[in-house]
């Protein structure tokens, strides 16, 4: 059976022994908008999101004399082997493959749930526990959002209460269950990327103070509106929720993406979107990706029909169907020729 890596609300394992092979998959996460950037009651940012089945991350790993990576991201899976390893204070002695990688700097959290899905696999090998929120500051993430952390962990729809000065990951203070029927559909503009590093670093120390007034209304939206009809399964009073704090966020953060959405192109399919009347929709995190959320599969493969006969033909944009998981990341573990466990 697959291991799971011990997280938020599970005691680790104390008696881990030594693998020699690992497996992680990792789902990526939407993030759907901010809670409170201006900060007045001492915590600032707070976050709701979403784990999604795909894309994913896929990975194996084994014992080597140095660290070594192939496969995409090859140069970031180097840099989080030494960082974990310094963390765990063992040696950094893991070759991994990456077999399927999130887009980077596309709005899927892609940087967290490697660097997570990495140091799980060293730890793992090691036989040492894992608990993600142990090692977000040692591999710099989680900084302002700890949506991806329990996406890593639990999975679901998440909502965090914002960082305070002490500089602890973001507390988890929701985690509901995404409905199984609901689907997304993923805009995806593979000819960009979203604002991130040193630009996203000088976006939120220029860009003026968030409205207190709209800070609060977005509160009230996610714990009035969008966490009750997550839990009753209400889409259409869950999508314009969303919507509505995708205006509020997006149009804060215009001045650094050029509009509200990162992507024109993207911008012109999620018009067209909200033309047929689909009442939820928006841009994860800093984009370009945009999203669509709709109640079933069937009205997920129609739109996809729609907006590729639409906005497919040139090749700029691409769209996927992907679900809510609801459970986190999986690591199976083996000490012969293969693994024990199928990773799913």
């Amino acid at each position: 059976m697959p291991e799971l890596p011990s997280g938020h609300g599970s005691a680790p394992d104390l008696a881990l022994e030594p693998a020699a092979f690992v497996r992680v998959e990792a789902p990526a996460r939407l993030h759907f908008g901010f809670l409170d950037l201006h900060g007045g009651l001492g915590r600032r940012f707070g976050s709701i999101g979403l784990a999604i089945d795909a894309p994913a991350l896929g990975l194996s790993a084994r014992r080597a004399a140095e660290p070594a990576a192939e496969g995409p991201e090859a140069a970031r899976v180097l840099g989080y082997i030494r960082a974990a390893a310094d963390h765990l204070g063992v040696a950094p002695g893991m070759a991994v493959r990456v077999a399927a990688a999130i887009p980077p700097h596309a709005g899927f959290g892609s940087g967290t749930q490697l660097a997570l899905a990495v140091a799980a696999a060293l730890a793992r090998l090691d036989g040492r526990p894992f608990a993600a929120e142990d090692f977000s500051n040692a591999l710099d993430r989680g900084n302002r959002s700890g949506v991806g952390l329990r996406a890593f962990t639990e999975g679901g729809l998440i909502v965090d209460g914002g960082r305070d000065a002490g500089g602890a990951p973001p507390p988890v203070i929701a985690r509901i269950p995404y409905p199984e029927a609901w689907r997304v559909v993923l805009i995806l503009d593979e000819g960009l990327v979203g604002v991130h590093g040193a630009r996203e670093v000088e976006a939120f120390r220029d860009l003026p103070r968030f409205p207190e007034a709209q800070a609060a209304e977005i509160c009230r939206i996610v714990l009035m509106q969008v966490m009750p009809a997550a839990v009753t399964a209400e889409p259409e009073a869950f999508g314009a929720g969303i919507t509505a704090i995708q205006r509020l966020v997006g149009d804060h953060f215009a001045p650094h993406q050029g509009g509200r959405y990162a992507s024109p192109a993207v911008a012109e399919a999620l018009a067209a979107v909200a033309g047929l009347g689909i009442a939820g929709y928006g841009q994860s995190s800093w984009g370009p990706t945009g999203f669509a959320l709709v109640p079933s599969e069937a009205q997920a493969r129609a739109l996809v029909t729609e907006l590729d006969g639409r906005f497919g033909g040139g090749g700029r944009l691409r769209f996927l169907v992907a679900r809510g998981r609801n459970t986190g990341a999986t690591v199976a573990a083996g000490r012969g020729a293969g693994l024990t466990g199928s990773g799913r």
